[in-house]
């Protein structure tokens, strides 16, 4: 299962994770509150859970309790991003 990001992140968003991330499956967007980690790209390679200065990522299963939510959150995330990348490529000239 791939990395999650929970709610440790939350306000912080200091981008060292998706720093090291050798596939670019962290994202987020100007108004979102954190990063997110698409669970279609990650690789599980751990070098963010490292890097991460909060301690925000956990492997999917071992996603604490009181944030579960996240694993769909970072999924659910990573999908609207998708949707919206695909409707900006549709729109573009070619």
């Amino acid at each position: 299962m791939a990395y999650v990001i929970a709610a440790p992140c939350i306000g912080v968003k200091d981008g060292a994770c998706a720093d090291v991330c050798c596939v670019e499956a962290f994202h987020t967007t100007p108004d979102a509150d954190q990063f997110y980690i698409d669970p279609e790209v990650c690789m599980n390679c751990s070098a963010c859970v490292a890097a991460c200065p909060v301690g925000a990522i956990f492997a999917g299963d071992d996603v604490p309790e009181q944030w579960q939510s996240f694993i769909e959150l970072n999924a659910s995330a990573s999908r609207a991003r998708a949707e919206l990348d695909r409707a900006g490529d549709e729109g573009k000239e070619r």
